[in-house]
């Protein structure tokens, strides 16, 4: 690994590992997120603090955050772009400021995605958006959508993208797994259902 893919994945890293949901929460007076339903620091959590806007901040700023880290690198070395993606991601769900235990990673997955191949972050959100109508459950929608990903990137993008969201949307599914428990047991909260 050259010195320039390195670097691009310690800043994609420090800048995905800002904890945006705990931060907004904070200075909204609404204490600390992590305390609250799935304790995760992530838009659908902070959805549970009531606070519609505050949820749909934080999933914009946790996407941004991967975008930002892609297009950053890419634009300074286009071959670090996917590397900057990557830090990002693992930067989210394991940040060094929150003693490694962070989000759940979908909103900086497709943060991400829309910095390397925005068309199949469009067949990502289409797919979350009718799941999350259908069943109301936020890790189902997500899940679907993880496993669509790749198969999507491999087949419409370049094949090496699929590989990183291959990994991406393993971790994805490592990072739901109490998630999935529950979606099984039938005890999984729905979307908007405060806890």
């Amino acid at each position: 690994m050259t010195y320039g893919l390195i670097l691009a994945l310690v800043f994609g890293y420090l800048l995905g590992s800002i904890p945006f949901g705990l931060l907004l929460t904070r200075a909204a007076g609404l204490g600390d997120v992590r305390k609250i339903g799935s304790g995760n620091i992530g838009a659908t959590n902070v959805l549970r603090t009531g606070n519609k806007g505050l949820a749909a901040a934080t999933l914009l700023l946790d996407a941004l955050k991967g975008t930002a880290a892609v297009l950053i690198a890419g634009h300074f070395a286009p071959e670090t772009a996917v590397w900057a993606g990557l830090g990002a991601f693992l930067g989210h769900l394991f940040p060094v400021w929150l003693g490694f235990k962070g989000g759940k990673g979908v909103a900086t997955y497709l943060g991400v995605l829309i910095g390397l191949a925005w068309q199949v972050a469009l067949i990502f959100a289409v797919i979350w958006l009718a799941m999350a109508f259908l069943f109301r459950y936020s890790s189902l929608a997500a899940l679907t959508a993880a496993v669509i990903v790749p198969i999507a990137l491999y087949f419409l993008s370049a094949p090496q993208i699929a590989v990183l969201f291959v990994v991406m949307s393993i971790i994805v599914f490592i990072k739901h797994r109490a998630n999935i428990s529950r979606l099984l047991a039938g005890t999984e909260g729905k979307i908007g259902a405060k806890g």
